[in-house]
């Protein structure tokens, strides 16, 4: 495509812009700087972090200079959320998730070659600055009656809880923010999501009073599913990006399970496919749906986005030991125990019987129930079928020193962890 801004909206990554023609031609002009800020409310990112990092990603692809902001002052205040005020986060604990997420956005930008992004911390320049300056030299550019009419501002005015002042206060830092990259880095862009708007503008309105000039704004829209329901929970948890928050066998499941109906527009957003790749993925899903060739690619792509080729090899491979196409012992300690986390589990002691284990796992309704189990064929350990109904589980069989995996025909899975088996139970196999 021509041009950048043709290419961000064929995949679905602009909501909403202050002038979309001048921004095209800015962008398709030269280089320009744009930034987009992340505050550490939590150790870690998330889904809808995730598709800034790709916008900006694209971005400095293009050739523009990016700049990412981790808010370590507004992770002090906190955006003011739309129902309710925010638990503030001790400055130790702002500290060390700005910490964790400056780590945790360096593999999504280059921060190392001919046109290196930007790593700031809004603290750097809030810190020193006081009320009274702060006041005087930001805050007389702002009008209330133009505040409080911001949508989340509005509907907690109209709540019982209200506002405080301090989380009124959010978009001036904010603002701010744009204000002091514009004049340090000549910054004209900031990018956020559509659920942002209001605070973005407050960031070109004060440039424009402060400095006369025009910049720009650009965001994305809230991803949803078929029923209206925003992606990135996952059983009523976020989908975060840190691996020890949400594990990289967890977070590529999440992908491969996405519904049909959504997987062709993710994949433009958070992979590199061409337009003529995603047109073939999408012919694939249409004509061959059993093969799930789209969900494979766009939980492959995104996964070693974010986790990086070993890992999401290592998941991938988790993924045939469960179908019982792959070896459980070629799995690291890690991927292993997150693959079977969720598997019904007994716990067993090296010497035990297998039988025993089939019934304490619920693969099995008896002993002699299982014993034919083992006769039929029909029962595995570690993938590989049991020929002998006698035989005892050793301490080799249990990967890692930490679980052996027994199957009952194709589908019914359980794991055994070690353990004295007086603690053994009995769940219901699934």
């Amino acid at each position: 495509m021509s041009s950048i801004v043709d290419d961000l909206q064929w995949r679905g990554l602009v909501a909403q812009t202050t002038d979309e023609a001048a921004l095209r031609e800015a962008l398709d002009g030269g280089s320009l700087t744009v930034y987009c800020g992340f505050d550490p409310t939590a150790p870690s990112l998330h889904f809808g972090n995730l598709v800034q990092l790709v916008l900006l990603r694209r971005l400095q692809r293009a050739g523009h200079r990016v700049i990412c902001l981790v808010g370590g002052s507004t992770g002090l205040i906190g955006d003011p959320k739309a129902t309710s005020e925010r638990a503030l986060k001790t400055r130790e604990q702002t500290a060390a998730n700005v910490a964790r997420i400056k780590e945790l956005v360096r593999p999504f930008l280059d921060f190392d070659g001919g046109n290196p992004a930007l790593l700031v911390d809004n603290l750097d320049w809030t810190a020193s600055l006081s009320a009274l300056d702060f006041l005087r030299d930001v805050g007389r550019h702002f009008r209330v009656n133009q505040m409080i009419r911001k949508d989340a501002i509005a509907a907690r005015l109209e709540s019982h809880e209200g506002i405080s002042y301090t989380e009124f206060s959010y978009q001036l830092l904010q603002a701010f923010d744009y204000l002091h990259l514009y004049r340090e880095y000549g910054c004209t862009l900031q990018t956020g999501g559509s659920d942002q708007w209001g605070n973005l503008t407050a960031g070109v309105d004060l440039i424009h009073r402060a400095e006369g000039a025009s910049v720009h704004l650009l965001t994305t829209p809230l991803l949803t599913d078929a029923a209206g329901n925003k992606f990135g929970k996952s059983e009523g948890n976020a989908v975060w990006l840190s691996a020890d928050m949400y594990s990289p066998y967890a977070f590529y499941q999440y992908w491969i399970n996405i519904e049909d109906a959504s997987v062709i527009e993710l994949l433009k957003v958070f992979t590199d496919r061409t337009p003529e790749e995603v047109s073939r993925l999408e012919t694939s899903l249409q004509e061959r749906p059993h093969a799930r060739e789209a969900h494979r690619t766009l939980a492959r792509d995104v996964t070693t986005l974010v986790h990086g080729r070993e890992a999401t090899d290592q998941v991938e491979t988790a993924s045939q030991v469960l179908f019982g196409k792959a070896d459980p012992g070629s799995l690291d300690a890690r991927t292993l125990a997150d693959a079977t986390a969720e598997l019904p589990v007994a716990v067993a002691m090296p010497g035990q019987s297998i039988l025993d284990a089939l019934v304490a796992t619920g693969l099995a309704d008896s002993r002699g129930a299982a014993r034919r189990l083992v006769a039929e064929g029909g029962v595995s350990l570690n993938n590989a079928r049991l020929g002998d109904a006698e035989q005892l589980l050793s301490s080799g069989d249990f990967l890692h020193g930490e679980v052996a995996l027994l199957k009952r025909g194709r589908k019914h899975l359980a794991a055994v962890r070690p353990g004295p088996t007086h603690h053994t139970a009995a769940p219901t196999a699934r």
